[in-house]
């Protein structure tokens, strides 16, 4: 079962992602066969650049909404980064390491958690 916090974290995460250009953003409920960790959210970035700062910018707002980061890995390369928070770890993938691992596929019993929309800005108009 999906701990509330998750789905939280989840939105910080999210809205983090999509600042920086994060596309195709797909959470997972992974409680049931993985009993430490509620939600997976997948990020696609198209660049070693772009995996990177979607990376670090949801690691700065977990931060800032004061979560912890447990541990992170592929900072470096930038290909596939893991960034666990507890209940919510974060993959954020280069387009071809997402196809090639297809993490989807491994986990395709999974329920899909649905992810808001961001707010729009205030003062913002849909009117062009």
């Amino acid at each position: 079962m999906q701990s509330p916090s998750a789905a939280d974290m989840l939105q910080i995460a999210a809205d983090a992602a999509r600042s920086k250009g994060g596309e195709d953003l797909l959470a997972l409920n992974v409680s049931e066969p993985l009993p430490l960790v509620d939600i997976f959210l997948l990020v696609t970035g198209n660049s070693e650049r772009n995996v990177a700062a979607i990376a670090d910018e949801v690691e700065d707002k977990m931060i800032e909404a004061g979560y912890k980061r447990v541990r992170r890995e592929g900072r470096s390369e930038a290909r596939w980064v893991l960034l666990d928070f507890g209940d919510l770890i974060v993959h954020v993938f280069h387009e071809e390491e997402r196809t090639y691992y297809g993490l989807e596929r491994l986990w395709k019993d999974c329920p899909v958690v649905p992810i808001a929309e961001p707010a729009p800005l205030r003062g913002s108009t849909d009117q062009d």
